[in-house]
C-alpha cells in the first residue's frame, strides 16, 4: 500500500517516470493489482506511450470487471490511435448499471475528437437522464454545444450552472469564452478575473482576459496581461501572438520574432 501511495503521489506531482517504475515494481509482486495497473497506465499515457498501456489494461479489464479500468482502456485505445476500438469499448462500459459516468464522458470526448458532435451530445444527454443534475456532465454538454458554435444553448446551460455551482473556475472560464465570442468583453473579463482569483496560474485564462482587455481598448493592461500569461511558458507564445494580432485594438507584426521581442524579456529568449 505504501508503494502505491508513493506511485500515486508521484503521478500527482507529474513525476511520470517515477510513478511508472514504482507501479511496475508493484505489479511484479502482484500482477492482479488493479490500482497499480491504473497508475502505470496513466503514467505511460502521460508520456505519450498509450500503446504500451493497452496490454496491461486489457488484461486487467478481463480479470477485474472494473468499469474504471474499462474506461481507462478506452482512453488508452483512443490515444493510441485505435479510435474505433476505443468507442466500442466505451459503449460497452456505458451499458453497465448502475451507470459509470466517467465512461459516458470519455465516450463523448472520443466522439467529439472524431468530429461526431451530435453523437457526443446524445451520449451526454443519455448520461444526464440517468444522473439528472450532474454538474460535470452539464458542463461537458455546454462545451459540446460551444464546439458546434451553438452559443445560445451553451450560454443557457452555463448561466444555470453558475447559479447551481457558483465559484467553479471551469464553469466561469467556459461562460467567459461564450460571452467573449458574443462580443460582451466587459462581462467576460469580469468572469475571467473571478476564475483567475481561484486559479491564478492558469495561463489560458490570463490570455483570454488579455484578449478582452485589448478588445475593450485597454491596450496597456491587455499587453501586460499577455506578458504575464507568457512568462516562463514558451508554449503560450502562439496564443499570445494570436491575441495581439487579431484583436481590433492589437498590433501587427511581419515576423514572429518581432512579436516575441515585443512581448518582453521572458519571451525574447524563445525561438520563433
Amino acid at each position: 500500500m505504501q508503494l502505491l501511495q508513493r506511485a500515486a503521489f508521484a503521478l500527482q506531482a507529474r513525476q511520470f517516470g517515477v510513478a511508472e517504475q514504482i507501479a511496475a515494481d508493484v505489479l511484479k509482486a502482484n500482477r492482479t493489482d488493479v490500482g497499480a495497473v491504473s497508475i502505470l497506465a496513466r503514467a505511460l499515457m502521460a508520456q505519450n506511450r498509450a500503446g504500451e498501456a493497452v496490454p496491461h489494461l486489457e488484461r486487467a479489464a478481463k480479470r477485474s470487471d472494473d468499469p474504471g479500468i474499462e474506461t481507462l482502456l478506452g482512453a488508452a485505445l483512443g490515444s493510441a490511435g485505435k479510435r474505433a476500438d476505443a468507442i466500442e469499448q466505451l459503449r460497452q462500459t456505458t451499458l453497465r448499471r448502475p451507470p459509470f459516468l466517467p465512461a459516458f464522458q470519455e465516450l463523448a470526448g472520443q466522439l467529439a475528437n472524431a468530429g461526431r458532435f451530435d453523437e457526443a451530445i446524445a451520449i451526454v444527454e443519455t448520461a444526464l437522464a440517468l444522473a439528472p443534475g450532474a454538474v460535470d456532465l452539464e458542463l461537458d454538454l455546454a462545451r459540446l454545444h460551444l464546439h458546434r458554435n451553438d452559443r445560445p444553448q451553451a450560454r443557457a446551460i452555463l448561466a444555470r450552472l453558475d447559479q447551481v455551482a457558483p465559484g467553479r473556475p471551469d464553469i466561469l472560464s467556459v461562460l467567459g469564452r461564450v460571452l467573449m465570442l458574443d462580443g460582451e468583453y466587459p462581462a467576460a473579463a469580469d468572469l475571467f478575473r473571478r476564475a483567475l482569483g481561484l486559479r491564478p496560474d492558469d495561463a489560458l485564462l490570463r490570455a483570454d482576459l488579455a484578449t478582452c482587455l485589448l478588445e475593450m481598448g485597454d491596450r496597456q493592461a491587455g499587453e501586460a496581461t499577455l506578458r504575464a500569461a507568457l512568462a516562463g511558458r514558451p508554449q503560450m507564445l502562439g496564443r499570445a501572438t494570436y491575441a495581439l494580432v487579431h484583436s481590433s485594438h492589437g498590433r501587427f507584426f511581419f515576423h514572429q520574432s518581432a512579436a516575441t521581442k515585443f512581448l518582453g524579456s521572458d519571451a525574447s529568449a524563445l525561438k520563433s
